[in-house]
């Protein structure tokens, strides 16, 4: 049965992004990352600069002119760019980056010396992206820490300088999921400072998509959650974004189903439905 044309003027609304987070966290995540996008309804991916494996990410996108390759900042539960003398407050006693995100992003609302290293580092990761000769497609971070209004307002101050035009505001429609699973929550506080975090990129011209889902089945996208998203998607720009992987690798966040989340990026009822809407990268929509 074909489409009548209301149904298609509703599709012509509609447009999507699909994106991958921690690209470069490991071989298996670009595996993964690449045949999401070559074979599957992938079209971004989020760059971690200072991954193990973030060469090979690189090299793998060189290879994949329409993946729209975007920096993921990571303050976080990760490696620095900067060696850990020069941002002694943001890293532990092994050099990662802290794991007591609320310690830490008390003391970077608090302390100046903390911003300073935090701008400092904000600053080494956007020129680790540029020193890729990758075109910068958009911007995140790492356990959304962009929500906090000092990485924020660093992320932007800073990002402007190198061409940032498009960012994610991680904003999830509550009533959406629960059409799909009634048993769903959204996170009102994240939801608000969502809505702030888009209205401080307004202001300074970034773009951002209208809707993301992601945040309340992190780690769990799999295929019956992802199609029942792309069958209820809402008008505008909407971001899926997921963490795809072959298997569980070293450093990876305990519970998540990682193939899962690639097998519903592959699977063809996610392909089909996927291709009833524009599909593009943040660059793609950025522009208007």
């Amino acid at each position: 049965m074909g489409l009548t044309g209301m149904q298609m003027a509703r599709m012509a609304d509609k447009a999507l992004i699909v994106t991958a987070d921690d690209f470069g966290a490991a071989l298996e995540v670009n595996e993964a990352v690449e045949r999401a996008h070559r074979e599957g309804i992938l079209t971004c991916a989020s760059l971690m600069v200072a991954a193990p494996t973030a060469g090979d990410a690189v090299a793998r996108a060189k290879t994949m002119p329409k993946l729209g390759v975007g920096l993921h900042l990571v303050l976080v539960e990760g490696r620095p760019v900067l060696p850990p003398s020069q941002i002694p407050n943001l890293v532990g006693p092994d050099g990662n980056f802290r794991t007591d995100m609320v310690k830490a992003a008390i003391a970077m609302t608090f302390l100046p010396w903390v911003q300073r290293q935090l701008a400092a580092e904000i600053e080494a990761q956007f020129e680790a992206f540029a020193a890729t000769g990758l075109r910068l497609d958009h911007v995140n971070a790492h356990k959304h820490f962009h929500l906090h209004p000092t990485i924020a307002k660093l992320m932007v101050k800073i990002g402007k300088r190198y061409g940032l035009t498009a960012a994610r505001a991680p904003i999830e429609p509550p009533e959406l999921l629960r059409r799909i699973e009634p048993s769903a929550r959204g996170g009102d506080l994240e939801r608000f400072m969502g809505m702030r975090l888009r209205e401080r990129f307004s202001v300074n011209r970034i773009w951002s998509p209208d809707a993301v889902f992601g945040l309340a089945w992190s780690g769990a996208m799999d295929t019956q959650r992802v199609a029942g998203i792309l069958e209820n998607l809402p008008e505008g720009v909407s971001e899926i974004y997921l963490h795809p992987a072959l298997c569980a690798y070293k450093g990876a966040a305990p519970g998540y189903r990682y193939s899962d989340e690639l097998t519903a990026l592959l699977a063809p009822e996610a392909i089909g439905l996927a291709g009833q809407v524009r599909r593009g990268t943040f660059a793609d929509f950025a522009g208007g």
